[in-house]
């Protein structure tokens, strides 16, 4: 039976890589500008959340990352990053999601004196506060932060030491983000190499707007567990035939993980549409596959969207669901007795009553 949308959001979703900012109510955003006087595009919430999903369909990685220049505006003070952080929790536990790893950069909100551990300690709460209420509302979610560098800035090392002091506190990874070309990952190899030696997970965003060298750095470089995105593997990939070159076939074989994104690929130009998206094809060559948000505001998306947009387009049904959904589980960022915890007592008996 073809799962319908509202079925799919009472299924227990995990969400990998998700943007704080890119997530935003466009209500908050209204209401939060008007507090700091900033100028925003529209003032109508109705019309302000069209405004940023037709700015971010302009088909080009720049332009989609110019929306943020308004989410992060209001995102400077601690009561506003917790409010944000808090509604994030609230929305995804809605969504039918019981586990996320939302993703920000503490760098980017620094312009109203917060320092970077106030930044990380606002956040925090406010997860708490919204996993709180989604659990006595009878939706738990649980929430892990990974920290993000920015490629394009050197504060990538800064970013990493302060992912480890809060490790214990619900940090539980890294990532480096922003525009590709021209600022390889390489670029932050110091932060990536104390990591390592600290045992602590991280992400790359590699292999979305640019290719293989993208991916190949992330990877064999710069030693990343998941590659953010990580779609343009498809380049190593032989039309028709489906022969995987050596780093497709490395990434295959080492089971990475690939946060595949599908309406904000189709939207920055790296995939044509959901229905070309490569994901039909590396879910069919048994890649360890997931499927993810990215922003959910600049897309008008959720996990409950994007799966409806996958079984529309592939024809596929609870059992790729289940399939995408332990794949995500599986390779998240918090110990592997959580994670099969949440495997076993939460996802596989609830898709077993919907197989």
């Amino acid at each position: 039976m073809t799962p319908t949308y509202d079925e799919i959001v009472k299924a227990p979703k995990a969400l990998l890589h998700d943007h704080l900012d890119g997530g935003l109510r466009p209500a908050t955003i209204v209401e939060l500008a008007a507090e700091i006087g900033h100028e925003l595009p529209a003032t109508d919430p109705a019309e302000l959340g069209e405004w940023f999903v037709s700015a971010a369909d302009s088909g080009s990685l720049e332009r989609y990352l110019e929306t943020f220049s308004h989410t992060v505006a209001v995102m400077q003070t601690a009561p506003a990053l917790r409010r944000v952080a808090r509604e994030c929790a609230l929305d995804l536990a809605a969504d039918g999601v019981v586990y996320a790893e939302v993703r920000y950069a503490p760098e980017q909100h620094l312009t109203a004196g917060l320092t970077l551990p106030e930044v990380v300690e606002a956040v925090l709460a406010g997860f708490a506060e919204g996993s709180e209420q989604a659990a006595a509302a009878g939706a738990p979610i649980r929430i892990g932060t990974l920290l993000t560098a920015m490629r394009h800035a050197a504060r990538s090392m800064e970013i990493a030491e302060l992912s480890t002091a809060y490790r214990d506190a619900g940090v539980v990874g890294f990532d480096i983000a922003g525009a590709e070309a021209g600022y390889p990952p390489t670029r932050h190899l110091d932060a990536f190499e104390y990591l390592q030696r600290e045992n602590f997970h991280f992400t790359i965003h590699a292999g979305e707007a640019f290719g293989l060298p993208s991916i190949w750095q992330a990877l064999q470089w710069c030693g990343a567990d998941r590659l953010g995105h990580g779609v343009r593997i498809v380049d190593d990939i032989e039309p028709g035939t489906g022969k995987l070159g050596r780093l497709a076939g490395y990434v295959r074989d080492k089971r990475v993980p690939l946060e595949l994104c599908p309406s904000s690929n189709v939207q920055t130009g790296a995939a044509a549409s959901i229905a070309e998206h490569p994901i039909g094809l590396l879910r069919d060559l048994r890649f360890r596959v997931t499927v993810n948000t990215d922003n959910r505001l600049m897309s008008g998306t959720s996990m409950s969207r994007e799966m409806a947009l996958l079984v529309e387009a592939f024809g596929w049904g609870w059992a790729e669901l289940q399939w995408f959904t332990i794949n995500a589980m599986k390779s998240a960022f918090i110990p592997f007795d959580e994670r099969l915890t949440i495997i076993n007592e939460v996802i596989k008996p609830a898709y077993a009553k919907l197989l």
